[in-house]
């Protein structure tokens, strides 16, 4: 259940910006909501996850962008959030410090490359060359930077804390006294 609502509370991270008139600066939960839907679900549900965010997706693009919705656009963003569910289901089933911040470093910079080699490949904003695909990757780089911090803040607290609470009961626990019946 736990991971439901963190996909929930995902999606939302992209939502309310725009419903509070706010700028976003791709600062979301998405990628670390994704790596714990991934690492706490089944693997087929994924699929539940990456429809979740495509209705965002449609959402923000037909509602909030005034634009009109084509499918084709957004398929490899679609598998793109279905392939961080399945990063997370092989690396971060078992967390360790290090499986998370691999986890983060996949899941931000697997977005920034594809998102911005997308808009490379079908904008006609920058030449299609070695050049062009440079500007378009260096202009997505402050993007870049705001997801990777978002990723990792938000992956350290979902990753993190179930952590830390195993190790403060461990800490306080029975073992150490704190729970015997008064003599």
């Amino acid at each position: 259940m736990l991971a439901f609502l963190v996909l929930i509370l995902a999606a939302l991270s992209r939502l309310l910006p725009h419903a509070m008139h706010a700028v976003g600066l791709n600062f979301t939960a998405v990628g670390a909501g994704l790596l714990f839907f991934g690492a706490r679900r089944p693997r087929w549900q994924a699929i539940v996850a990456a429809l979740v965010m495509a209705l965002t997706d449609v959402y923000l693009t037909k509602v909030v962008y005034g634009l009109p919705f084509q499918v084709r656009g957004y398929l490899v963003t679609w598998a793109w959030y279905a392939a961080v569910c399945l990063i997370g289901s092989g690396l971060l089933r078992k967390v360790t410090p290090l499986r998370v911040v691999a986890g983060v470093f996949a899941s931000a910079t697997s977005f920034f490359l594809l998102s911005n080699t997308m808009v490379w490949v079908g904008s006609g904003m920058y030449p299609h060359s070695a050049a062009g695909l440079a500007t378009c990757l260096g202009l997505g780089l402050p993007f870049y930077a705001n997801d990777l911090i978002s990723t990792g803040a938000v992956s350290a607290v979902l990753f993190g804390l179930p952590v830390l609470a195993a190790r403060m009961v461990e800490a306080f626990g029975p073992a150490h006294g704190h729970n015997q019946p008064l003599a």
